[in-house]
């Protein structure tokens, strides 16, 4: 739970900034850039946080890596931070939080979509135009696929569920008929 609130706070930081600036997007996207790297390459990652290398030899790989990548000074800074106060290992929680409060920002919402199998790209298209124009927002899909639904989709965005799937439809027959209610 701790870590969820200084995972948040750093990330709220940094949107500030980036607010303040017009750099939001750009900060986002390097946090990406160097979340990619270190989870591609273990053994930097190995480098940088593991506790048995002294703090210095790890501080001086951050920074050779950071040179490397020609990062915004204030994301070079903020990352430094971070492997000063002990909360390097927190950076992928720090970028998931600053990726929704900046969708947040940009008034962009998410929405996980479940189906019984792999939607065609123009079907997936044509949902999220209509959840935009429901939302009146632009909304972010994650797709997933579920055969248990048997047909048909569920949508979740953030705590309303739209399911339009054939297993609960199927279930809620099953309800009425068991309840004795006429068809």
């Amino acid at each position: 739970m701790k870590q969820i609130t200084i995972s948040r706070r750093y990330a709220k930081a940094l949107l500030l900034i980036g607010k303040d600036d017009g750099r939001a997007q750009v900060y986002g996207e390097e946090l990406c850039k160097i979340l990619e790297l270190i989870s591609k390459e273990k053994e930097l990652q190995e480098a940088i946080c593991n506790p048995l290398y002294d703090t210095a030899s790890r501080k001086r790989v951050l920074q050779a890596v950071l040179s490397k990548l020609e990062l915004f000074p204030v994301v070079n800074s903020f990352l430094l931070l971070l492997f000063d106060k002990g909360r390097f290992g927190l950076l992928n929680q720090i970028n998931d939080f600053y990726e929704l409060f900046l969708d947040e920002f940009n008034g962009v919402v998410r929405a996980d979509l479940t189906s019984a199998f792999k939607l065609q790209p123009e079907t997936v298209t044509r949902v999220k135009r209509e959840l935009n124009r429901i939302t009146g927002r632009e909304v972010k899909l994650e797709l997933s696929v579920d055969p248990a639904l048997i047909g048909g989709i569920v949508t979740k965005i953030g705590d309303h569920i739209l399911d339009g799937s054939i297993k609960t439809q199927l279930n809620n027959m099953k309800e009425s008929l068991n309840r004795g209610d006429v068809l």
